[in-house]
C-alpha cells in the first residue's frame, strides 16, 4: 500500500472480500492515468473503459476504468470526474448577472 500511496492519491480503496482483488478510485482520470503510467501499468493489451453519461440531475460526466494485475492483485481502478454542460444562452448569462446584482 505504501507504493500505492507515494505513486497517487486515490481517493478511496478498498480490499475486496475475495481476498485477491483491489478497488481503488481516483478523483480524476488524468490521476488514475498517471498511477497507471508510474506502476508501469501500461501494457496495451490491459483492459481499460471509458464511458460518458449524464446523472439525473442532467450534469454530463466521463468515466475510465481500469483493471491491471498489480503486485499479484486484481485491481479495478476507477474515476469519475464532471464534464461541463453546455454554455448557457448569452441572454440567461445576462439576466442571471442582474439577478446577482440586485442580491
Amino acid at each position: 500500500m505504501a507504493e500505492l500511496l507515494l505513486l497517487a492519491d486515490p481517493k478511496h480503496f478498498q480490499t475486496n472480500t475475495d481476498g485477491v482483488s483491489l478497488a481503488f478510485d481516483f478523483d480524476s482520470i488524468a490521476d488514475l492515468r498517471s498511477w497507471l503510467h508510474l506502476a508501469g501499468l501500461t501494457d496495451p493489451d490491459m483492459l481499460t473503459a471509458e464511458r460518458t453519461g449524464t446523472t439525473d440531475d442532467g450534469r454530463p460526466y466521463r468515466t475510465m476504468y481500469a483493471y491491471p494485475t498489480w503486485h499479484g492483485w486484481e485491481i479495478y481502478a476507477y474515476a469519475k470526474e464532471y464534464t461541463s454542460g453546455p454554455a448557457l444562452a448569452p441572454a440567461t448569462v445576462d439576466r442571471l448577472s442582474a439577478l446577482a446584482v440586485e442580491g
